[in-house]
């Protein structure tokens, strides 16, 4: 197996493997205690379930598929009963704090739809269409984004850095925001 090929192989593997994670994540989960909100300045699991997975859609959706989102073209918003319904990355943690969801089984049916589609996109990846650059540098409103770290300064984004950064730390880094969430509605975290 070509370095490439090994590099790509890692790249689907690890995205579905967290996919997995998010998956699981939700499937014990009550409508209550996805919408606990702690205290104020604190942000319910909807808000990082919200924000991840439509994040996933997005990219998956717009950069590899040349489509609309599912959360468009589904009616996902009405399906689900989200009471924010931006994406949340521009937005205040006093705003966001308000997203609930009022139907979590349709929530779960958006996900898994989100993540079908996800592995079915990663299926079709190589390192050439990857190293593919989407714009020269990212815009100003997001040279303040964990992506603009991860590819410095001035450099371009690329399909790799799509899949890297939007999709597998992003949803990471959310997961840890779900395991402690689940915590604290007396639930076990999913990683040991």
């Amino acid at each position: 197996m070509s370095h490439e090929a090994m590099f790509v192989t890692s790249l689907r593997n690890r995205i579905n493997a967290m996919n997995v994670l998010w998956e699981r994540a939700v499937s014990d989960l009550s409508l209550e205690q996805v919408n606990h909100h702690e205290r104020d300045g604190v942000l319910p699991m909807a808000f990082s379930f919200s924000h991840y997975i439509k994040a996933q859609d997005q990219s998956v959706s717009r950069v590899f598929l040349a489509e609309n989102p599912l959360w468009e073209t589904g009616g996902w918003r009405d399906k689900v009963g989200v009471t924010v319904d931006v994406l949340g990355r521009e937005e205040t943690v006093e705003e966001m704090q308000h997203l609930r969801f009022g139907d979590l089984d349709a929530w779960r049916a958006y996900q898994s739809a989100v993540i079908a589609r996800t592995k079915g996109a990663l299926e079709t990846i190589t390192a050439e269409r990857l190293a593919e650059v989407l714009m020269p540098q990212l815009p100003p409103n997001m040279q303040n984004i964990f992506c603009a770290i991860v590819i410095g300064p001035g450099a371009p984004l690329r399909r790799l850095e799509v899949l890297e950064c939007f999709v597998y730390q992003h949803g990471l880094r959310h997961m840890g925001e779900i395991e402690h969430g689940r915590a604290l509605v007396g639930l076990q975290g999913m990683t040991s």
